[in-house]
């Protein structure tokens, strides 16, 4: 079957221009050139321009652009794999968010807190608490969103107890806008005495992963399909 690129622009509701681009981009295979120098797609092609359109709102074009070489290359099952990789870290969010949405209740930031009998805690202790990389504690001291005291002897950062508290909350709004910018703003909107704003902030993003997800599997279903017409056909 042969397909002049207007017509998967129409299917597809784009414009030819955005065709093009994923050609250039390498995500599509290079078709075939007729006589005239028009291009000339095939069932193959169709599948992919279907699949990338898909899978973008739920994975975003960084992770498309680096999915579909893998299917040229016959790495289908390091495809799924990444795939896979990318639900996990939205199911590892979303649970966060619920246990964060648990402990944002007033009386229970207080029992969390309460529950900290020490004044002062290594990177590597709060890393563990509030479940992030010691490194991104770093990136966040690096843009001002916290400032960590500093041991009088040995030099090292240490955290008191309300640092652990903002940390908590600037996981859980991160989580939800992902902008530093805008979780700057945030933060310095939000009353101590208050976690009102943060609880409406981590519900919306709950919400959004509900979304998501379901963007996901519609996303993963077209990859699956691709990768049948793809073995079906030798690819």
């Amino acid at each position: 079957m042969k397909l002049k690129p207007i017509e998967i622009a129409r299917k597809l509701d784009v414009g030819t221009s955005a065709l093009r681009h994923y050609e250039d981009w390498g995500i599509v295979p290079t078709p075939q050139r007729g006589a005239n120098g028009y291009r000339i797609y095939t069932e193959e092609h169709e599948a992919y321009f279907k699949c990338i359109r898909a899978m973008y709102p739920g994975f975003g074009m960084a992770l498309v652009r680096k999915v579909m070489p893998m299917l040229q290359q016959k790495k289908y099952t390091e495809a799924l794999w990444e795939i896979n990789r990318v639900q996990a870290e939205l199911y590892q969010k979303k649970q966060q968010a619920l246990q964060a949405l648990e402990i944002l209740k007033p009386d229970q930031m207080e029992s969390f807190l309460a529950s900290r009998k020490k004044q002062w805690y290594t990177i590597g202790e709060v890393a563990k608490e509030i479940d992030v990389p010691a490194t991104t504690l770093r990136h966040w001291e690096k843009e001002g969103l916290i400032a960590p005291d500093r041991d009088p002897e040995s030099g090292y950062r240490r955290y008191h107890r309300d640092d652990i508290r903002r940390l908590l909350i600037i996981r859980t709004v991160q989580s939800s806008v992902y902008l530093l910018e805008t979780v700057r703003g945030i933060m310095e909107k939000i009353n101590q005495q208050s976690l009102s704003e943060v609880r409406r902030i981590t519900m919306d993003s709950l919400a959004y992963m509900d979304v998501q997800i379901e963007q996901q599997l519609h996303g993963a279903h077209y990859l699956y399909k691709l990768i049948e017409l793809l073995k079906r056909n030798g690819g």
